[in-house]
């Protein structure tokens, strides 16, 4: 089937230029305005655009790089063992969206170490916590179950690209052409840059909460 007639949704990347939807369907503004896209939407992840989330090429005026520079070293799905469940959490892939913390405040603090602890909590506000992750960074483990200390997300049949306020899009069981290599990472959920800061690009890496960005709407 040749590109022209394959109508098969997907997020494509263009080098050093925009996101590209093909057959999206949708996309919900971060007011919650759900707006129909073109059958190719050129989506702005560089951070300028005038006409966001649409492209109109101002990632070549800032002569904007997709390169990804992440440091590699915080790839590693590390494991917060408690009594009946284990979380995991790979901090390269965090976008920084703190539902964890507004879930389930006394299992996510930040301001402690370690950040997670497990017994803090109840169990469905750990699997809620977990389930609201928007990057995929955090994972669960019961274990009481069959496949005891595995690690896995909480998923949902829900397709969706969605805009979250001044940071990036948050897209659910939508196929990409990105390459997704780190520990954990799924396109069941995932994040993409709309700031242009990341170092993890095409993804989110909290770039946009590290330095106060705005899409100025």
């Amino acid at each position: 089937m040749s590109e022209e007639t394959d109508q098969s949704p997907i997020i494509d990347m263009r080098e050093d230029g925009p996101l590209l939807g093909k057959h999206l369907g949708s996309i919900t503004l971060a007011d919650g305005t759900v707006e129909e896209l073109k059958p190719l939407a050129p989506l702005c992840r560089c951070g300028a655009s005038s006409n966001k989330p649409y492209c109109d090429g101002s990632h070549r005026d800032i002569e904007y790089k997709s390169e990804n520079r992440a440091d590699g070293s915080k790839d590693k799905l590390r494991a917060y063992t408690g009594e009946n469940i284990t979380v995991f959490y790979n901090k390269l892939l965090c976008s920084h969206a703190g539902e964890c913390v507004k879930r389930a405040g006394a299992v996510f603090n930040t301001k402690e170490r370690p950040w997670i602890k497990p017994d803090a909590g109840d169990r469905d506000s750990i699997m809620d916590a977990v389930a609201h992750c928007p990057s995929g960074a955090l994972q669960v483990a019961e274990l009481s179950t069959d496949d005891a200390g595995k690690a896995r997300h909480i998923k949902t049949d829900q397709v969706s690209l969605k805009i979250e306020k001044d940071g990036p899009y948050h897209v659910t069981n939508l196929p990409t052409t990105a390459q997704m290599t780190a520990a954990g990472q799924t396109e069941a959920k995932y994040v993409l840059c709309r700031c242009g800061l990341s170092t993890n690009a095409p993804f989110c890496d909290g770039s946009h909460v590290d330095k106060n960005w705005s899409d100025g709407s």
